[in-house]
């Protein structure tokens, strides 16, 4: 095309289009101003320089970019102004063309807060306003694809900076002519602005979950397999923790395989209470039981299963309680999953507290204060008013909270009294100490007071599931997470009396694999609560918990000696055979000490090959540790599947009143599916 024919179409075009009215564009620029102001809960010209933006903004955002970019949202009559928000793309240019506020007139300018003979640097609102209403006058096609393209790279690249809400702006086009021929030329269409319109606020019950790249989980390296000549003995404390097997079932109902991290095998099968044997008044406050079963992912090997059943005393004769609820209110608890939901979970457990029970409250936020002074439960209504004046916002004080609760905890002491705080969070702890290892040092140092420290966790996204393992580990205390209600009523209701009053302090297992019968094997789980061998019998190491009614349980994969399944080959120029009675496979150590007490007791018990096999409660037990070695990819299962999870778990289901049991089934099959 020749340089005049280029002119000739240019001139047709312009006289084909006419051009905006400067009154409209200046009577839309200032609806747009006052509507904006309105969202900000100001009709004043001032506007913050920063808006937190509403949730699922983004969103929206992007929903209206893809209608846009479509060949039918070309053509039809909706324009996005994204008012007060700039799409940075990683080259730091706006997605906005740099076009500039023509002709609108001083009083459009006037409504901006800018003076007609004046300019000064406008807010990042006015630009995105003047260059809104400018790029109104015609968005190529290109130009929206490409926004919508850099718009989504930028907000993978966490470049969005939200600084006000959105605002949406109708347009429409002049005739059906003008786009058929942007839609033939890629040329300009004539659009004209019509009222701006408020975008349709979120839906209170849409959840817009953020990213998981922020949470970190406490776990281990699974633990490797074992040369019993060469190291005959494991050490470990035991684990009642049930927050991994919530952590499990929130990642697989949002259709997700959990990290690997988040699976900790032994919290997996300890979520469950187990009917097994109840010790004698006059026994320990556990009683050990063992039994020896094939493995059901490898008939070469054995399985030994050891259950550990606490005693469950009448509830009359529990001790009082002092509670000091211990609740984050920072910023990053705004959220269905966290705030609310906490408030509903202690109020479910109120219900279940005696009238000589007490109840205090301290919140921590930017900074820590006690919301609710020590309070007898039978005094309902204060501490549920208490919790519901709990807001969110600011930064997260971990270290004052713990110190403004601790000291709460200890002026509520008394003789024959347990106290315990109950930290309810996400673990995002910001101010103060922040490491797990520095809280850990605080816990270690506070847990000689006396005081018990549990731990509730809440929400996904910003989870910090290693801090608040690091403080129930060392806090004398347990660890669960609240995913739902029905976990609430669990934990705080079901479980309420295990949860709250221990029967045993730090208790250490230890098995020593009798060589001349077990030629290797491995724990299952426990990696974080791993124990050095000496530090069996050192009274001042610290160990996990048990508490009344509760249930551990522990099983090794082993392999006799002469097994086809041994994986080492024996030593050149060591001892080929070890004497010994290969009958007894191993011998299990136990110690425990009284609660209050400084000085450990020891159980000890042989285990031998021909212990009985395994019951339905163990076999369940196996099933939910091999569904836990399935998630972390287990390289020692072989070719064993969740299918072959399911219908074991299927098969010893049970008695199953409150339908944990079921439920883990399901969860199963649900991994099955997002497996393959």
């Amino acid at each position: 095309m020749s340089g005049d024919d280029l002119d000739d179409l240019k001139a047709m075009m312009a006289d084909a289009t006419p051009r905006p009215d400067p009154a409209r564009r200046a009577e839309n620029l200032a609806l747009a101003q006052k509507n904006f102001d309105a969202l900000q809960g100001s009709q004043d010209a001032a506007r913050p320089t920063s808006v937190t933006a509403p949730s699922g903004l983004w969103t929206g955002v992007k929903k209206m970019f893809d209608a846009m970019t479509t060949k039918g949202g070309l053509t039809a009559t909706t324009a996005l102004v994204a008012a007060g928000f700039l799409f940075v793309t990683p080259m730091g240019q706006d997605l906005w063309r740099d076009a500039p506020l023509a002709d609108i007139g001083d009083e459009a300018k006037l409504s901006l807060g800018t003076p007609a003979d004046t300019a000064p640097a406008q807010t990042p609102q006015e630009r995105a306003i003047d260059q809104a209403v400018a790029e109104a006058d015609g968005y190529l096609a290109d130009d929206l694809e490409r926004a919508r393209n850099e718009a989504t790279v930028t907000a993978n690249e966490d470049a969005l900076v939200p600084q006000a809400p959105m605002i949406v702006v109708e347009t429409e086009v002049a005739d059906a002519g003008a786009t058929d021929r942007m839609s033939a030329t890629g040329l300009q269409s004539e659009v004209m602005l019509s009222e701006p319109m408020v975008a349709a606020p979120v839906p209170a019950d849409v959840i817009v979950q953020p990213a998981l790249d922020t949470e970190e989980f406490a776990n281990a390296a699974q633990n490797p397999l074992k040369i019993t000549s060469e190291e005959p003995v494991s050490t470990f404390s035991i684990d009642v923790d049930t927050a991994s097997y919530a952590l499990v079932r929130s990642s697989l109902m949002r259709g997700q395989l959990p990290p690997a991290d988040a699976v900790r095998v032994e919290e997996l099968i300890n979520y469950f209470p187990y009917a097994y044997p109840d010790p004698a008044a006059d026994e320990a406050p556990f009683r050990p039981t063992v039994t020896v079963t094939g493995t059901p992912w490898n008939a070469d090997t054995q399985l030994v299963h050891i259950g550990l059943q606490g005693q469950m005393p009448a509830v009359e004769d529990r001790p009082p309680l002092n509670l000091v609820f211990l609740i984050d209110t920072s910023g990053s608890m705004d959220d269905p999953t966290k705030l609310p939901l906490l408030r509903q979970s202690f109020m479910l457990m109120l219900d279940n507290l005696r009238p000589e029970d007490e109840v205090a409250i301290v919140e921590y936020a930017g900074s820590a204060g006690q919301v609710l002074a020590p309070t007898p439960a039978s005094e309902k209504g204060m501490i549920v008013a208490a919790l519901m004046q709990l807001g969110a916002g600011g930064s997260t004080n971990g270290q004052g909270g713990l110190e403004q609760a601790y000291a709460t905890a200890e002026a509520m002491a008394a003789d024959g009294e347990i106290g315990r705080v109950i930290l309810a969070t996400d673990g995002d702890f910001n101010v103060g100490m922040s490491d797990p290892a520095a809280l850990t040092d605080f816990i270690a140092d506070k847990r000689d007071t006396g005081t018990y420290l549990s731990v509730l966790g809440f929400g996904r996204g910003n989870l910090d599931d290693a801090t608040m393992q690091a403080l129930a580990q060392n806090g004398n205390g347990t660890a669960a997470y609240i995913d739902t209600l029905s976990e609430a009523q669990k934990v705080l209701v079901d479980q309420l009396t295990g949860a709250l009053f221990p029967i045993a302090g730090d208790v250490k297992v230890q098995v020593e694999f009798n060589p001349a019968a077990v030629a290797e094997y491995r724990l299952i789980g426990y990696e974080t609560r791993a124990l050095a061998r000496e530090d069996f019998n050192n009274d001042a190491v610290d160990a996990g918990e048990l508490g009344a009614g509760h249930s551990v349980t522990a099983i090794y994969e082993v392999t006799p000696v002469g097994s086809p399944a041994q994986l080492s080959d024996p030593l050149r120029y060591g001892e080929t055979t070890v004497a010994g009675d290969s009958d007894e496979l191993g011998f299990l150590k136990l110690r425990y000490k009284e609660p209050g007490a400084d000085i450990s007791q020891l159980l000890e018990t042989p285990i031998m090959a021909s212990e009985g096999a395994a019951n339905a409660e163990a076999q369940f037990a196996i099933a939910i540790a091999g569904f836990g070695q399935l998630l972390r990819d287990n390289p020692y299962l072989g070719d064993w599947s969740y299918a072959d999870a399911i219908a074991l778990a299927n098969a010893n289901r049970g008695e199953d009143a409150f339908g944990y049991r079921t439920e883990a089934v399901q969860l199963m099959r649900l991994a099955q599916s997002l497996s393959q």
